[in-house]
């Protein structure tokens, strides 16, 4: 998988060490091989979980601010793996209440030795860390009304929640009546190799 990775990686605009690209094949490595033992994701062709799990998740990196990170309902740990793997100056949080998945991230994080990680087996509405954090990040979760709902109380002072979406959420947008009274938004459309032109988007909340 590994020369199928580094392809891949040149199709973004972006650039990434040997390391980088080493460890980012072996979490796609590790992540097939589970998924065929205890079903971590629905997607089973290689080439897809590489576009819609690899690749969908390091667009967002340009939009990381901060120095602390969340990344609520992680799953098998995307965005979050992917996005410590290549800022490692920064500190991720990977929270999910499914078990399995956290017991997946738990055994990257050991395997890429990622010290920049941590995994919590947990709901979001029933995390409560003290300091909000600067950067909170979600990606087919849920609804903006519902994620901000679950989780929009840990977004630190100046922080941003980032909200990875399919095509631009009108609907959503307009049914949250926070956004307009406690959130001010911005709506960047993403490019992801393998996706269609506007089939991608990111919503930055802040306060």
């Amino acid at each position: 998988m590994t020369t199928e990775i580094q392809l891949a990686l040149k199709s973004l605009d972006d650039s990434f060490s040997c390391e980088e690209e080493k460890k980012l094949s072996l979490l796609m490595e590790e992540l097939e091989r589970w998924n065929k033992k205890i079903n971590l994701t629905a997607i089973r062709d290689r080439s897809k979980m590489i576009s819609l799990h690899l690749l969908d998740s390091l667009v967002a990196a340009p939009l990381i601010k901060g120095g602390t990170v969340l990344d609520v309902g992680t799953g098998p740990g995307f965005p979050g793996l992917p996005l410590a793997i290549v800022q490692q100056h920064r500190h991720f949080t990977l929270l999910d209440s499914n078990n399995k998945k956290i017991m997946f991230v738990e055994h990257m994080t050991r395997l890429l030795g990622l010290n920049n990680v941590s995994a919590i087996k947990m709901r979001s509405e029933d995390y409560a860390p003290g300091l909000g954090f600067d950067t909170v990040i979600a990606r087919a979760v849920a609804s903006l009304p519902k994620l901000l709902k679950i989780a929009g109380h840990l977004v630190g002072e100046d922080g941003v929640f980032i909200s990875l979406k399919g095509r631009y959420p009108v609907k959503e947008l307009e049914e949250v009546k926070e956004i307009k009274a406690k959130w001010s938004h911005i709506v960047k459309e993403l490019y992801v190799p393998g996706f269609n032109k506007g089939s991608r988007h990111a919503v930055l909340l802040r306060r």
